[in-house]
């Protein structure tokens, strides 16, 4: 799965954390979303994890500043299984 496949995906876990429509890109970040607090965070990691079927190790996320950083990291762990 490639960064593109990813975003697309993690559109539709946007979709269902968000109670208004934000668009996800590559440079998109919680500093763009209102919305977009810590608990809100939390919930959407447990989303994305359930949605690509992985598991975050800790401080893996901490490290992403956007959303195409997040998908970079997906990715990663898609292909380490």
């Amino acid at each position: 799965m490639q960064q593109q496949e990813v975003i697309a995906k993690l559109q539709e876990v946007f979709d269902g954390a968000f109670l208004q429509r934000v668009e996800v890109s590559p440079e998109l970040s919680a500093r763009d979303v209102e919305e977009w607090d810590s608990l809100t965070h939390v919930s959407l990691i447990i989303a994305v994890e359930q949605a690509f079927g992985i598991r975050f190790r800790v401080g893996e996320v901490e490290g992403t500043k956007n959303v195409g950083d997040l998908a970079d990291l997906i990715v990663k762990r898609l292909s380490k299984g």
